[in-house]
């Protein structure tokens, strides 16, 4: 299946080839957001929010194709 995952702030490094921190990819069917997560190299540490479609979730959900996967990290400011 294809996912559209954006990573956003600091985890853009994690997309080298993507100017904006936007790539498409093909996992397999049944991946959870941890599972992406691993596949991308990243530590989940790094972490703060992720929103599947809009929607915020945790590491343990299922993805079905098509999924459009944010990831982002904390942020601080003041």
């Amino acid at each position: 299946m294809v996912l559209e995952v954006r990573l956003y702030a600091t985890l853009r490094r994690y997309a080298p080839n993507s100017l904006n921190g936007i790539i498409s990819l093909t996992v397999p069917e049944r991946i959870t957001v941890l599972d992406l997560v691993k596949q991308l190299k990243m530590d989940p540490a790094e972490i703060h929010l992720i929103m599947i479609n809009g929607l915020g979730r945790e590491f343990d959900e299922r993805l079905t194709d098509g999924d459009r996967v944010g990831l982002f990290p904390p942020v601080g400011g003041g």
